[in-house]
């Protein structure tokens, strides 16, 4: 399976941006995807994660009322990101295969290059 982030960019505090994950390869099959970021000299961090079956979402309460985890039918996943904030800057994974531990990376088996968000105050 490979997934392709893509939808970085550069943009101003209160902007929005939307992250797509295209997922290929073999037959594709997970109970969770999710976006992880990761700050330079900071760990990686949960974002948000939605479970392919039924849709449920699940978000960081640093991004819960602003960004929105959804996916279409064609085994792509998208994070909408609105009223950025600096502090949103960070590259951002797409994560496939996961499990009920939606929020901890080790529970995802495959992972996106990462695509970089950049927020400017």
């Amino acid at each position: 399976v490979q997934l392709q982030a893509s939808g970085g960019g550069l943009v101003q505090a209160g902007g929005s941006l939307r992250l797509s994950c295209a997922a290929s390869g073999r037959p594709f099959s997970t109970y969770a995807m999710a976006w992880f970021r990761q700050c330079p000299g900071n760990e990686r961090e949960f974002v948000a994660a939605i479970r392919w079956s039924g849709g449920a979402t699940y978000y960081a309460d640093s991004v819960k009322g602003r960004f929105t985890i959804s996916r279409d039918n064609a085994f792509t996943m998208y994070l909408q990101m609105n009223s950025l904030k600096p502090e949103d800057t960070a590259v951002y994974y797409c994560a496939s295969a996961g499990s009920i531990y939606y929020s901890d990376e080790k529970a995802y088996a495959y992972w996106g290059q990462g695509t970089l968000v950049t927020v400017s105050s």
